[in-house]
């Protein structure tokens, strides 16, 4: 059945993703979960398919498409697995959108092209060790000497940081301190060939085991003046916008997770048989599933909304917010559910729904946790903040 949401185009996109997901992702990506690898291999088909170029322009390489493309690309990845999907998200929202919307031409025409063909990943370096939801109290700074920006911090949980293909990091820093009070932070781009940057070692997941994630520690690290992305001063700003539109993509890749328990829980439950019965033609399981069902459609009507909303040019923080709090809670309670379902299977990692259990809990605190989205709700509807 044609989806009413969505042109034949991106249906035929969809189709295309959910194809390779099935085909080239669900057959092999146990195993690297289960030795914590990137799936350098897959990556690469995904590039070559155009989908980290899927929301820039075709002067920079990229398939002249929208958020709504990038969107449905991830639902159908984490519908097979969410480490997969996020390498995307993360390459596209956080790595390359930074430089599209905020760069100066130069650095579009230098780094774009490299990020949108998947040959090379960017990292998005906003979280501190003591600073997660407080994004404001960054400590990182960045001191002017003549033409060269001198950076020294530390930024944690970073995805796509220490790959052998990440090429750079954007990463928010304090610039000054005026007089009156208060910090100026802006946003510098810090090439991985940098001297005085480390990849810190990579971090023990409970989930996304598959995905890169690591610790960048900047010690003296000198670039040049010209690496200073958009206006000094607007780093922060720069970075609640991109988090604003990551929230959709997060709550697309959310989306995915939910439909993905699903699907396993309606082939497992025709196949399992209890009582001599299969489990499907229990009301409880029936309830269980249908629930599964509900949580996932709303959630992704709330994504293409909101999703919709940003493609207009209309303002999106409160349908970001929302899409992104519904979405992670469906793959959560869906991904409990299907564990349940499964019964001890459901606890087996080769299992799909063992790792889609373990990658659900992530997606209420990533890319701002549910109370920040609560938070910021609340602040649309004129709350005192």
């Amino acid at each position: 059945m044609n989806n009413p949401h969505l042109t034949s185009e991106l249906e035929e996109l969809r189709r295309s993703v959910e194809e390779f997901a099935r085909a080239e992702v669900a057959p092999v990506i146990a195993d690297y979960y289960e030795r914590e690898a990137f799936p350098y291999d897959i990556v690469a088909k995904m590039g070559q398919m155009g989908l980290f170029g899927l929301p820039f322009p075709e002067e920079y390489g990229g398939m002249g498409g929208d958020y709504t493309a990038l969107c449905l690309a991830l639902e159908e990845l984490a519908r097979v697995d969410s480490s997969v999907a996020i390498t995307l998200e993360a390459g596209v929202s956080l790595g390359a959108m930074p430089i599209y919307r905020f760069g100066s031409e130069e650095q579009r025409a230098t780094w774009l092209p490299q990020l949108c063909s998947g040959q090379r990943l960017g990292a998005f370096g906003l979280t501190e060790p003591g600073a997660g939801s407080d994004a404001g109290g960054t400590r990182t700074t960045a001191r002017r000497d003549d033409d060269t920006w001198i950076v020294n911090g530390t930024k944690s949980f970073i995805t796509n940081s220490g790959t052998d293909i990440t090429a750079l990091a954007t990463v928010t820093a304090v610039t000054d301190r005026p007089p009156e009070g208060g910090v100026e932070i802006s946003t510098i781009l810090i090439p991985t060939t940098t001297p005085g940057l480390r990849i810190g070692q990579r971090y023990s997941k409970v989930g996304w085991c598959a995905s890169d994630t690591n610790e960048l520690v900047l010690d003296d690290c000198r670039v040049p003046a010209e690496n200073l992305v958009g206006e000094r001063g607007r780093g922060y700003a720069q970075f609640l916008r991109i988090l604003d539109e990551g929230r959709i993509a997060i709550a697309a890749l959310s989306v995915g997770l939910a439909q993905g328990c699903i699907d396993e829980s309606l082939r497992y439950a025709t196949e399992r048989e209890t009582f001599g019965r299969q489990i499907g033609g229990y009301q409880g399981i029936q309830f269980k599933i249908a629930d599964m069902q509900a949580r996932t459609h709303t959630a992704r009507l709330a994504y293409y909304d909101a999703a919709a909303r940003m493609r207009a040019g209309l303002p999106f923080k409160q349908e970001a917010a929302i899409a992104k709090l519904v979405a992670s809670n469906a793959a959560m309670d869906n991904a409990r559910d299907a564990t349940q379902i499964f019964g001890g299977y459901g606890f087996m990692n080769e299992y799909p729904v063992g790792r889609f259990y373990r990658d659900a809990k992530i997606l209420e605190i990533g890319e701002g946790t549910s109370e920040v989205q609560r938070m910021l709700i609340a602040r649309e509807l004129g709350l005192p903040s």
